[in-house]
């Protein structure tokens, strides 16, 4: 597994090794004793997650789970593309507001470690794209939120007129009038 920091401190991107042959290929998308021989310890993983996007240029994001449910996720793509967006919302980290974007796609298998404190997102860059990610706490309805996609100064590669939203996402308060949960600092 190939392990590499991103511009976002705690924010890595894993490739995990293909092994491959005629009838296609073979990856081990998570394994906690190769992680740690590689030096990086994760939170445990308490769920997984598997959503389905129909059409091309669906937004879903960006979404947090507060604390005391704040969750890390650990993300990859496992039919079609997309672009996955994380965002440092951590209150007084030096990178607070700065985002990154990651294309995950079937192909590259690549996946992104987002720690809890981080706003998550993604768009979809082809139709019947599924995202599959593992996450740090169980989903809590009274901790969940979110910001408005299109308020972060993100380059989502799109037209955002044309972004294929939930309710939630549209109705979403904008970056500059919402107010963190998160800590910098904060465990």
């Amino acid at each position: 597994m190939q392990v590499e920091a991103t511009a976002l401190p705690g924010v890595l991107r894993l490739t995990p090794r293909r092994f491959g042959d005629a009838r296609g290929w073979f990856s081990e998308s998570w394994n906690l004793k190769t992680l740690a021989d590689a030096g990086l310890v994760l939170p445990a993983f308490v769920q997984d997650n598997h959503s389905f996007s129909a059409a091309l240029g669906t937004v879903r994001g960006l979404h947090y789970q507060a604390p005391p449910h704040a969750q890390g996720k650990l993300v990859r793509c496992g039919r079609g593309r997309l672009l996955d967006v994380a965002v440092d919302a951590r209150r007084g980290s030096p990178t607070y507001g700065h985002w990154l974007t990651e294309e995950l796609s079937a192909e590259n298998g690549r996946q992104l470690w987002i720690p809890a404190g981080f706003l998550h997102g993604f768009v979809t860059l082809e139709p019947a794209t599924e995202i599959v990610y593992k996450v740090t706490d169980h989903y809590a309805p009274d901790c969940d939120g979110a910001v408005h996609f299109a308020s972060v100064g993100i380059d989502w590669g799109m037209d955002l007129s044309a972004a294929v939203l939930s309710g939630k996402d549209a109705q979403a308060p904008a970056f500059s009038d919402w107010t963190s949960p998160f800590v910098w600092g904060d465990a």
